[in-house]
């Protein structure tokens, strides 16, 4: 590899921007700055945890960035790609040669639903959860609670809060519809062994402090409000004047490089490789964090970067801290047949979580440790979307 000494930004610190700031320290001769609002690393995946209080969700970063990594404690307010360099809440500014974009994806409940925003509490950030803690501990245990969206947020969140007893409905259109019929089953029996009343196939008109009204005039009591369904991202790249999806995730190429500037490289749950983006999660934020640092190391050597390669193996649900389901899936992320449940469920996915954090570690002690599985699934994607731009 061609040394040189170059500035890495990467901006995020969750598991797609740990991972590439860790990686890039391959080239011992890189600079590398991790940009992060907060001091601490959160594992988004226990925020459920955190809500009811059974895990704090989060690590030092002393634990999973290497040595080398400056962390910067602050918020990035604008990219200027031109100059290549990223303005800071604080008034800082970073240069950089090459930039790693890794925000990830926020939630919040939509301002078309009638009080939702002001009423409920969203669960897809460190502070959501924090905020929803405090509000579960300031009512009583038998008090009511709704959970909007079942998606895994909401069939983890609802699991959780049932199992340590409190009264739980779920409301949403279709109880894990990425499942398969079979882990459907499966996740929805372990639903009502936890007491957790569900309705299915209903959508929510307005939030009130103490009420969920359904679109069917239909209202329950409810003392705390949880909104789960749906997910977005910060809209730094767009505010930038970057090219950006539907959803604000940053348009790049196979190669995770923006479409819009070679120098600025994509990872996680905020990047739209070829507009065809992968699900939002942290199976996938880890390997594009992985191809990101390599795109970027390429570059800096001189040497052409590959192209997206990464393949799925199902999704790990828990349903409180003794159930769960493992919904195996095809290597393009769609469901197979066959789902692990019960007890077992549960053990293999704490053990995912701590693999997770474990394989952040591994990379930082020893960078380019991390594997990750690969596919050529996305070629048929691709090929199907060229087929259906019409020829000009």
């Amino acid at each position: 590899m061609a040394t040189t000494t170059a500035n890495i930004v990467v901006i995020g610190g969750g598991y797609a921007g740990v991972l590439a700031a860790n990686r890039v320290r391959k080239n011992q001769d890189l600079r590398v700055s991790l940009v992060n609002a907060r001091p601490h690393f959160v594992e988004r995946i226990r925020l459920h945890q955190l809500a009811i209080g059974n895990d704090d969700a989060i690590e030092s970063y002393d634990t999973v960035l290497g040595d080398g990594v400056r962390l910067v404690v602050d918020g990035a307010t604008r990219i200027d790609a031109p100059a290549r360099q990223v303005q800071l809440a604080s008034g800082e500014v970073l240069d950089y040669d090459w930039l790693i974009y890794a925000v990830g994806s926020t939630g919040g409940a939509p301002r078309a639903v009638e009080g939702a925003a002001e009423f409920a509490f969203p669960l897809a950030e460190f502070e959501d959860a924090t905020r929803l803690r405090a509000r579960l501990q300031d009512v009583p245990e038998s008090a009511p609670i709704v959970v909007v969206g079942g998606g895994l947020t909401g069939i983890e969140a609802a699991s959780e809060f049932a199992e340590a007893g409190r009264p739980v409905t779920l409301v949403t259109d279709r109880v894990g519809p990425s499942l398969g019929t079979s882990g459907r089953k499966s996740v929805t029996k372990a639903l009502r062994r936890h007491g957790v009343r569900i309705l299915e196939g209903v959508t929510v008109s307005a939030v009130t402090a103490d009420e969920v009204e359904l679109a069917d005039g239909a209202r329950l009591p409810s003392a705390v409000t949880v909104w789960t369904a749906g997910f977005g991202v910060p809209s730094l790249a767009a505010d930038s004047g970057l090219t950006v999806d539907a959803l604000g995730r940053l348009r790049t190429d196979e190669t995770l490089t923006s479409v819009d500037d070679d120098r600025i490289v994509a990872a996680g749950d905020a990047a739209a490789p070829s507009g065809l983006p992968l699900r939002m999660s942290c199976q996938a934020a880890m390997p594009l964090g992985a191809q990101a640092a390599e795109t970027v190391l390429a570059r800096v050597a001189g040497a052409d970067a590959a192209a997206l390669s990464q393949a799925f193996t199902g999704q790990c649900i828990s349903l409180g801290r003794t159930f769960g389901t493992v919904q195996l899936a095809h290597t393009d992320d769609t469901p197979r047949r066959a789902y692990i449940g019960g007890r077992t469920a549960a053990f293999v996915k704490e053990q995912v979580c701590r693999f997770t954090l474990r394989g952040l570690q591994w990379e930082a002690n020893k960078p380019g440790s991390y594997k990750w599985l690969r596919s050529d699934w996305r070629d048929d994607l691709l090929a199907a979307a060229d087929e259906a731009v019409p020829a000009r």
